[in-house]
């Protein structure tokens, strides 16, 4: 899991510029996608409609009735049987006044009418076989989405002394569920939390995952020390992962006011937001490896502490964000579009940087991808207990 390079690496604050990119592709991409579908449904018709006006105006009889099949054969595509049974009726009725209205002769009208009845009774079983599909698909994606709120529960908008919000994409979207994952949890020993992506995709990735958040959530009740949780997770991936299998995070809290204490495996640096909007790399001061890995290196983590000030805001994130290409292959540059979109509203701010990722890439992204803001807000801001 290769990371991209961000600027304004180190602790040496660095002021990011450049004129705003609006995300707005991405969102016209999402409000257009159901105008394709409604436009279909109205093919049949429209065929029937078109054959109808070429025989009124070129008076070619019976040359144009075998397009009539074209109605039934796209209702499959788009309506249920009933659907594509009244299209195959519209269609025989036409055929038969068009037929009549140039004399016809009889043998050849009933071949016509035997090949919509024929293509009408395929589509009509193909449409029945698509609408089985696609309701396994919905039962499927109603699992997953109950799995992914079962996985990564959802993140309240304050939690202690912090605002945070979190944005996630799974590269399967028929999914919605992948390898990245993130947890906050607010224990006696602070406001706790963890980003990492698992190695690969797929159900072995959403096991491991599974299991990281599993310990971590238990863990960080029950140890005071944030390097003793990082150690429950290690032992217990050392049981469980296999040989080539391991996972990067980082896990973050908060001991103090204007404190925070952060655990790096070998993931990609967070990036500080200071308040008055300097953006910050922030490299661990001694590179650990990723989770399930220590055994092969004999290097432990090792804890960093960052000042963090009412105001400052802190983004993890996973390699999926940073590795993000556009069709030039250039990696999106993240600490860019965070110096363009920092507001004091963490959902706003993620939103817009969301939107901005998806433009990057077309409106597709090719692997999981989490974005986690975690924001001290202000004394004057009210305080929601979870």
């Amino acid at each position: 899991m290769s990371q991209a390079p961000l600027e304004g690496g180190g602790h040496v604050p660095k002021r990011l510029s450049g004129h705003r990119a609006a995300g707005a592709w991405a969102s016209m991409r999402r409000r257009a996608a159901g105008h394709p579908a409604a436009a279909l449904s109205a093919l049949p018709v429209l065929v029937v409609v078109a054959v109808v006006l070429v025989d009124v105006v070129g008076g070619a009889g019976m040359i144009w009735l075998p397009l009539l099949a074209a109605g039934p054969a796209l209702a499959a595509t788009t309506n249920g049987p009933r659907g594509v049974l009244c299209a195959g009726l519209l269609a025989a009725a036409v055929a038969v006044l068009l037929g009549g209205r140039h004399r016809v002769p009889g043998h050849e009208l009933t071949a016509v009418l035997s090949v919509l009845l024929t293509v009408t009774a395929a589509s009509g079983l193909a449409s029945a076989l698509r609408v089985r599909r696609e309701r396994v698909l919905a039962a499927v994606r109603s699992v997953a989405e109950a799995a992914q709120h079962a996985l990564l529960q959802p993140v309240p908008e304050t939690v202690g002394p912090f605002q945070a919000a979190v944005r996630y994409s799974a590269a399967a979207a028929e999914a919605r569920i992948g390898g990245d994952f993130y947890a906050l949890v607010r224990t006696s020993h602070g406001v706790r939390l963890i980003v990492g992506d698992v190695r690969g995709k797929g159900l072995p990735a959403v096991g491991t995952a599974a299991l990281v958040l599993g310990v971590f959530r238990e863990a960080a009740h029950d140890e005071a020390d944030l390097l003793a949780v990082v150690g429950r997770i290690e032992r217990s991936l050392a049981r469980n992962l296999g040989p080539d299998d391991f996972v990067t995070a980082v896990v973050a809290g908060h001991p103090g006011p204007e404190q925070l204490e952060l655990v790096n495996c070998g993931h990609a640096p967070p990036l500080l937001i200071t308040a008055s909007g300097d953006v910050t790399a922030v490299e661990p001061d001694h590179p650990a490896p990723p989770l399930g890995l220590r055994a092969l290196s004999g290097q432990a983590p090792r804890l960093q502490r960052l000042r963090f000030a009412v105001g400052d805001r802190l983004l993890l994130y996973t390699d999926g964000v940073t590795e993000a290409r556009d069709h030039a292959r250039e990696f999106y540059p993240l600490a860019e579009g965070v110096a363009r979109h920092v507001s004091d509203d963490p959902a706003r701010m993620l939103t817009a940087l969301h939107d901005e990722l998806l433009a990057h890439v077309g409106g597709r992204l090719h692997d999981d991808a989490a974005l986690f803001l975690l924001r001290r807000r202000t004394a004057d801001e009210p305080a929601v207990c979870v």
